[in-house]
């Protein structure tokens, strides 16, 4: 009898290789590091030509993430949701995998799972709230002005790319390292513990190597329950529904009361953030579980569902 195959061995299914998930890594760092950050200048250039702005104020302005603009966070966000159609792109030609795999056991986008999801992450936001009411705020990036920020068009431009455009980012860093890195890892080692510590890891260093030490903790910890969620649930729904409330909620408090500056580059991180962040998650986690099982979804697939390879090169 075959053993089904959790989320993060969907890989083993595809085209065989232990080459495959080590290309496949170049690849989509290479695609989302790379060629993305390239591609999205060119409409950015063809705009200040067509609007005779200074191409190169106009280009240093967008790439400056010390002060960030509208336009800055949008093109972070086009760059990080670009790992969407990037990691399908390699499962397909690489892996010769569908799409939908990516996404859940199912090979579809379970709707009703990921929309009951958005919910729950309100829940454990108000569970957050109490818990962080309760332990010390101390440390300049755990402050917040007394004051709330004036509503300017700025303010406007930053909330309606926050609206449209956060999912988008969220989504793509979970598709990146909750999706395809677990499925790689999972596809190069049999045990699921190394491919949530490994995507996780590369999860937090991803935000930079030059995080003060609790800052660091704090993503490597949503890294370890966001990994837990999926293989717990068979997709990638709720770790997607719990990322994008945690940014619109990260962007949201800058733009009410400090800036988008400082929420793309936190300093003076404190450990007193790290009960908070703990309750939230794991709050979170233990209500999308105990969903999903209500709901009977499935968290693994028999190998016999699964489609033939493509050509075993």
């Amino acid at each position: 009898m075959v053993e089904p195959l959790e989320y993060h061995r969907l890989q083993r299914l595809g085209r065989p290789g232990p080459w495959r998930p080590l290309v496949g890594i170049v690849l989509m760092v290479l695609a989302v590091a790379v060629l993305a950050p390239l591609g999205a200048l060119v409409p950015l250039i063809a705009w200040l030509l067509a609007t005779g702005q200074p191409v190169g104020a106009g280009v240093e302005s967008v790439l400056d993430i010390e002060d960030v603009t509208p336009m800055g966070l949008a093109y972070i966000n086009l760059v990080l949701a670009t790992a969407i159609p990037a990691t399908i792109l390699v499962n397909v030609a690489l892996h010769g995998l569908a799409q939908g795999w990516l996404m859940s056991v199912a090979r579809r986008v379970r709707w009703r799972f990921f929309l009951a999801c958005f919910g729950l992450s309100v829940l454990a936001l108000i569970a957050t709230v109490v818990v962080s009411s309760l332990v010390p705020q101390s440390g300049a990036g755990a402050e917040l002005s007394g004051e709330v920020n004036a509503f300017t068009s700025t303010t406007r431009d930053f909330l309606l790319v926050v609206l449209i455009l956060t999912p988008l980012q969220a989504a793509g860093e979970e598709y990146a390292f909750r999706g395809y890195l677990m499925q790689a890892f999972g596809g190069l080692f049999p045990s699921r513990v190394l491919a949530v510590l490994l995507s996780a890891l590369l999860f937090a260093l991803a935000h930079g190597l030059a995080q003060d030490l609790p800052i660091f903790v704090d993503r490597f910890a949503f890294g370890l329950v966001a990994g837990a969620l999926v293989i717990l649930t068979g997709g990638l729904e709720a770790a997607i529904a719990m990322h994008v409330l945690n940014n619109f909620l990260a962007f949201g408090l800058a733009l009410a009361f400090t800036d988008m500056s400082s929420a793309l580059n936190p300093t003076g991180g404190s450990w007193w953030s790290l009960p908070g962040t703990l309750t939230q998650s794991l709050v979170y986690l233990a209500l999308a579980t105990w969903l999903a099982r209500r709901m009977g979804l499935a968290t693994t697939v028999a190998p016999a569902v699964l489609e033939a390879p493509r050509g075993a090169m």
